[in-house]
């Protein structure tokens, strides 16, 4: 079969479409034809050595396809069923073998590709907006790089728990994306500085919950922006890590930072089916969108990658192999 291959760590050019053998299913395990794999940041870390992964190693932890064979002991799927799935690295590939047990049936009325754009980003917004803070009606969210992928499903998340969403933006196309999906207010962080907006717009309150994944250059505006016993959660790093900071910083308006990663909070098959049932509903129900940006090829992955990279995407990039 083809597949993405990274032999050493380094820029998108590392990303090597090659013929591979792929083995059949072990005890446990399902062989998935991959039609849809999602592009995430993670998958960049990884490829920059950030998170170094064993090599070579093919990249995607998210996908979604169709059962093919499945192993020993296997009882949930069957050849034929159709699934998404996360946490399951290979998607960035024709063919790839997945824990069974981490398989999501996919509704007949859901695309491949919107199989592939809900597990990753639509459960982490599902445990971002539940974990750490209950989301009440009136609260203020801000939301960082409100017009991506993972962003977009914030938004509507929020405002569908009757928050107050303000979003951080790069240009003027992402705001009208970012309050089209529901954003009270949009903060061009290029223009602005966000923190003192977030101020001037709340009227001096701050933002009671922040959710950020770009880190470096977002977390220090962050702190003022945060509201007295207000919530900061970090779940990536688009800009790279932030700059560490004194705990005791925190005490004067007596603020939490937390962290979070999604397979901390997937952790065994109830709290997948759990966050997966959450997302799906959303989706059926309409209120909770799914934006594509672009689908690739796989001989193309080095281009898509290098758009999430760049941050010139708006909504989920995908390949299609």
């Amino acid at each position: 079969m083809k597949a993405i291959q990274i032999t050493q760590y380094g820029g998108p050019e590392v990303l090597k479409l090659q013929d591979v053998q792929i083995g059949k299913p072990a005890q446990g395990q399902a062989l998935v034809r991959v039609k849809a794999a999602g592009i995430n940041f993670i998958d960049i870390y990884q490829r920059r050595g950030t998170y170094p992964v064993p090599l070579p190693y093919t990249p995607g932890l998210e996908g979604s396809g169709i059962v093919e064979a499945v192993g020993e002991g296997v009882k949930n799927v069957k050849p034929g069923d159709r699934v998404a799935y996360v946490h399951e690295p290979g998607s960035y590939a024709e063919q790839t073998l997945v824990v069974a047990d981490h398989l999501i049936p996919l509704p007949s009325t859901f695309s491949f590709e919107q199989g592939a754009a809900f597990p990753l980003q639509g459960m982490t917004a599902h445990y971002l907006l539940h974990e750490f803070r209950k989301v009440k009606k009136g609260d203020i969210v801000l939301i960082h790089a409100a017009a991506g992928g993972m962003g977009l499903l914030l938004v509507q998340w929020a405002k569908h728990l009757g928050a107050k969403v303000l979003g951080t933006v790069s240009t003027e196309e992402k705001a009208k994306l970012a309050k089209e999906n529901g954003a009270d207010e949009v903060i061009l962080y290029t223009k602005q500085d966000f923190a003192e907006e977030v101020k001037r717009i709340t009227k001096g309150h701050g933002a009671d919950l922040i959710i950020d994944g770009v880190a470096k250059t977002t977390f220090p505006g962050n702190l003022k922006a945060a509201a007295l016993r207000g919530n900061i959660v970090i779940f990536g790093a688009a800009s790279g890590p932030a700059d560490p900071i004194s705990p005791n910083v925190l005490m004067g308006h007596s603020l939490t930072v937390s962290g979070g990663s999604l397979f901390n909070y997937i952790l065994n098959k109830e709290e997948l089916t759990m966050r997966s049932k959450a997302v799906i509903e959303g989706i059926q129900q309409g209120w909770l969108k799914l934006h594509i940006d672009q689908a690739y090829s796989l001989d193309k992955t080095a281009e898509a990658q290098k758009r999430l990279e760049d941050r010139r995407s708006t909504g989920k990039i995908l390949l299609t192999p």
